[in-house]
C-alpha cells in the first residue's frame, strides 16, 4: 500500500512538471558579428535584461507566444526582432549585429554608466548627435561654446570681456555647478573653468551626452547643476582623414586635422591635432579690444581596443598650449588713466586617461577607468601677476550586471583636486574625496521603469555627503513622461567666474566657507507624432548656504544666509522630415538669492528670464545644406554695472550655407547678422576701476558684432 501511494505522488510530480513545462518556453539567442560572437551585449526580451556571455548567447525562459527580443550593443546598430515561441519549445534564434555608420535615433548613453538607449534611460538625458556637431564645426571649429548654447536650457555667459571667457549655466544654474567631462574622464580638471571650455575642438566628437539637475549621486562634487559628457569618434574600419581650415570677418584662423585608422582587427587609433588663433580686434573703436588676441594649438591621440566578447579599452592623452591677451588696443591707452592696459593669460595643459571594460563569467561588467590632469597658468593683470597650477588625479571601478529585469551598478571612486598659487599662497587648497555609489534600474511594467541611485562621498575638507537620486520612466503609446529628484552639494573654492575674470590678488573670505547643498527636482512630457516630437519640462532647484562673491564695496566671497532658489520651464519641439528640420525651444528661468538675511530677494545676475531660439535646416547628403537661426534673450539683472540696472533684451539672426563638391565642403557661417552690439546701449569701459580691479563692466550682450566665417573641410 504505501508503495502504491509513493508511486502515485511520484505520478502527480510528473504529470504536474509536464503541465508546468507545457506553459513555458525557451528561448537562447545568439548575438553575432560576421560570424564571431559577441559578448557583453544587451539582450532585452519582453522586458527583462541580460548580458550575453562570451560565446555570444544568452538564454532565458519565456512565455509562449509573440516574444520581442532587442539587441544593443555599443558601437553596433540594435537589432529587434519578434518570433512566435511554442509550448515547450526551445527555440534558437541567431541575431547578426551591424557595424553603426551613424548615430541617429538608437543613441546609446554612456553618461549613466548602464549603457542603455536613450529611449530607455528613466533618467532624462539629451544629446546632441554627429549630425548636429557637425554643423556646429562648421560654425565654431574652435571650441564647443557655440555648440552647448544652442542645445535647450543651456546659454553661454561670457565672464571676462577682457579675455573673452565663458561658462554654460545650465537650466539658470552657475556655471562652476556642471561637471564636464570627456568618455566619462575629468580631463580638463575638477572645476572647467571658463577658459576650458574655449580650448575644446568639437571636431572629434561624436556625440555631446546632458544630465540636467543634481547629479551628484553620480558624480559627486561638481555635479550639482549638471553633468555634460563628451563622447569622442571611435574608429572603423576605414581609414578616415578629414582637415578643416576656417577664417572669420573678426580675424579668426582656424586648422583642424582628424585622422582616424584601424591598426588590426581589435586595435584602432585617432588623432586630432589644431591650430587656432585670433586678432586683436577693436569693434567699436574705443581703443579696446573687443576680440582679444589668442593663439592655441591642441593635440590628442586615442587608441580603442574591443574583442566583440565584452572587452574594451581606451587611452588617451593630450596638450593644449595657449597664449591669450586682452586690454587696450597696442598704442591705445585707458581714457580713465591716459595709460595703456594689457591682460594676459599663458594656459599649458597635460592630461592623460584610460577606461578598460571586461565582462566576467558571463555575467558581471567591471570597469576601472583613471585621468590626471596638470595646468598651469600665468595670469597678467595690469601690473599684477598671478601664476597657478592645477592638477586634479581620478580612478573609478564599477561593476555591473543585470538580473532579470533590474541592472546593477556598484562603484567606489578616488578624486584628488589641488590648487597652488605661487604668488598667493592663502588661496591654496588640496581637496580628497574618496566616495561610493549604488544604481538600481530597473523594468517594473512594459509601461513604467526606474532608477535609484544613491553615492557617499568623505570631503577631506567639509566631511560626509549623502547623494541621492530616483528618476522614473512612464511611456503610453506616443506619450512619454520622466520625473527625477536628488540632492548633491558642491566644494567651494576661490575659482570663481568672477574671480577667473579680476584674479585673487583683491579677494578676501572673511570666514570659512561653508559647503553648498543643492536639491532639485524635474517633470517633463513627450509626445512624438511622425516627424514631430515636443517635450515640456518643469524644474526646481533649492541651493543652502549658496556663496556669493559680494562686488558691492570689496571683492569677498561669502556663503549667504538664505537659500537661493531657481525655478523654470523649457519647451522644446524638433520636426524632422528630410531633407527639412526644423527646432524650437522657449526657456523660462526665475533664479533668485536673498544678499542679506532680512532683506529682500533678488535676481541672480546674468540670468535672463526668457529665452526663445527657432532654427530651421535643409540638408542633401552629397548637395549640401542651408540652415537658418533666429535667438531671443530677455532682461537680465546687471550688477556692479555704473550705467544700468537691468539690460535691454536683443535679437540675433544667423545663417549657414554648405555646398559639397566631391570630397570638399565649403561653407560659410554668418553669425549676428542684425550687428547687435552691448556697445551700442552703453559703453564697455568704466569711468573708474571697479572694486575687484577690472576696468570693463560684465558682457550681457555680444561685442564682436556681425562676425562672418567660411572655410573648407577635406576628406582624403
Amino acid at each position: 500500500m504505501r508503495a502504491c501511494r509513493i508511486n502515485v505522488v511520484v505520478f502527480l510530480i510528473i504529470v504536474c512538471a509536464r503541465g508546468a513545462s507545457a506553459q513555458t518556453a525557451s528561448l537562447r539567442i545568439e548575438v553575432r558579428h560576421d560570424g564571431a560572437p559577441i559578448g557583453g551585449a544587451s539582450v532585452v526580451v519582453n522586458g527583462e535584461t541580460m548580458q550575453t556571455r562570451a560565446d555570444g548567447v544568452a538564454t532565458i525562459v519565456v512565455a509562449p507566444g509573440n516574444v520581442q527580443t532587442v539587441v544593443v550593443k555599443e558601437g553596433f546598430e540594435p537589432q529587434s526582432v519578434s518570433v512566435e515561441v511554442r509550448p515547450g519549445e526551445t527555440r534558437t534564434l541567431t541575431i547578426d549585429l551591424e557595424p553603426q555608420t551613424a548615430v541617429e535615433e538608437h543613441v546609446t548613453v554612456a553618461a549613466t554608466r548602464t549603457d542603455k538607449r536613450i529611449e530607455d534611460q528613466p533618467m532624462r538625458v539629451e544629446v546632441l548627435d554627429r549630425d548636429e556637431i557637425e554643423e556646429k564645426v562648421m560654425m565654431t571649429p574652435g571650441d564647443i561654446v557655440m555648440m552647448l548654447n544652442e542645445m535647450g536650457g543651456l546659454r553661454v555667459q561670457a565672464t571676462s570681456p577682457s579675455l573673452g571667457a565663458a561658462s554654460i549655466r545650465i537650466q539658470g544654474m552657475k556655471g562652476r555647478y556642471t561637471r564636464f567631462l570627456s568618455d566619462g574622464l575629468p580631463l580638463f580638471g575638477e572645476q572647467v573653468g571658463s577658459f576650458g571650455l574655449l580650448q575644446i575642438p568639437p571636431t572629434d566628437l561624436a556625440q555631446v551626452e546632458v544630465i540636467k539637475g543634481v547629479a551628484s549621486s553620480l558624480y559627486g562634487a561638481g555635479a550639482m547643476g549638471g553633468v555634460v559628457n563628451l563622447v569622442s569618434k571611435r574608429p572603423t574600419k576605414e581609414t578616415e582623414r578629414e582637415a578643416v581650415a576656417n577664417r572669420s570677418s573678426r580675424g579668426a584662423t582656424d586648422g583642424v586635422f582628424w585622422y582616424s585608422a584601424p591598426i588590426d582587427a581589435n586595435w584602432g587609433a585617432t588623432l586630432l591635432a589644431s591650430g587656432h588663433g585670433q586678432e586683436h580686434t577693436d569693434v567699436n573703436d574705443d581703443g579696446w579690444a573687443d576680440l582679444p588676441k589668442y593663439a592655441r594649438g591642441v593635440i590628442r591621440p586615442r587608441v580603442f581596443w574591443d574583442n566583440h566578447a565584452g572587452g574594451t579599452f581606451f587611452a588617451t592623452t593630450g596638450v593644449t598650449i595657449e597664449n591669450r591677451s586682452g586690454g587696450t588696443m597696442p598704442g591705445a591707452a585707458l581714457p580713465a588713466t591716459g595709460s595703456p592696459y594689457l591682460e594676459q593669460l599663458n594656459t599649458r595643459r597635460f592630461d592623460a586617461g584610460a577606461a578598460r571594460q571586461t565582462l566576467i563569467n558571463q555575467q558581471y561588467v567591471v570597469s576601472i577607468r583613471g585621468s590626471f590632469a596638470h595646468q598651469t597658468q600665468d595670469h597678467t593683470f595690469g601690473d599684477v601677476q598671478e601664476r597657478d597650477a592645477h592638477d586634479t588625479a581620478f580612478v573609478e571601478a564599477t561593476l555591473r550586471r543585470a538580473i532579470g529585469r533590474q541592472t546593477l551598478v556598484a562603484g567606489a571612486a578616488l578624486e584628488r583636486d589641488a590648487f597652488r598659487p605661487d604668488d598667493l599662497p592663502r588661496f591654496a587648497y588640496t581637496f580628497t574625496v574618496p566616495g561610493v555609489f549604488a544604481q538600481d534600474d530597473v523594468q517594473i511594467a512594459t509601461w513604467l521603469s526606474a532608477s535609484a541611485s544613491a553615492r557617499v562621498d568623505i570631503h577631506s575638507e567639509f566631511g560626509a555627503f549623502v547623494s541621492p537620486r530616483v528618476s522614473a520612466l512612464m511611456r503610453a503609446g506616443e506619450w512619454s513622461s520622466r520625473v527625477s529628484v536628488g540632492r548633491g552639494f558642491f566644494a567651494p573654492t576661490p575659482l570663481t567666474e568672477e574671480t577667473e575674470a579680476a584674479g585673487l590678488t583683491r579677494l578676501a573670505i572673511p570666514t570659512m566657507l561653508r559647503a553648498e547643498r543643492s536639491t532639485s527636482a524635474s517633470i517633463d512630457l513627450t509626445r512624438t507624432a511622425g516627424p514631430l516630437s515636443t517635450t515640456v519640462t518643469f524644474f526646481a532647484s533649492r541651493i543652502s548656504d549658496p556663496v556669493e562673491v559680494d562686488r558691492s564695496t570689496a571683492l569677498v566671497l561669502r556663503n549667504l544666509d538664505a537659500p537661493a532658489t531657481n525655478t523654470g520651464v523649457e519647451l522644446l519641439s524638433t520636426w524632422r522630415r528630410p531633407p527639412f528640420s526644423a527646432t524650437a525651444s522657449y526657456t523660462y528661468v526665475r533664479s533668485v538669492e536673498q544678499l542679506e538675511s532680512q532683506g529682500p530677494s533678488v535676481e541672480i545676475p546674468l540670468t535672463p528670464r526668457h529665452g526663445v531660439s527657432l532654427v530651421g535646416m535643409w540638408e542633401r547628403e552629397k548637395i549640401g545644406r542651408v540652415g537658418l537661426e533666429w535667438y531671443y534673450t530677455g532682461v537680465q539683472r546687471l550688477e556692479a554695472n555704473p550705467y544700468r540696472d537691468e539690460s535691454r533684451p536683443y535679437i540675433l539672426f544667423g545663417a549657414l550655407v554648405e555646398r559639397r563638391v566631391g570630397r570638399y565642403r565649403l561653407f560659410i557661417n554668418a553669425e549676428n547678422l542684425a550687428n547687435v552690439k552691448q556697445t551700442d546701449w552703453d559703453p564697455l569701459l568704466r569711468s573708474t576701476r571697479g572694486v575687484d580691479g577690472r576696468w570693463t563692466v560684465d558682457a550681457w550682450a555680444p561685442l564682436d558684432g556681425r562676425n562672418i566665417n567660411g572655410g573648407v573641410r577635406v576628406a582624403f
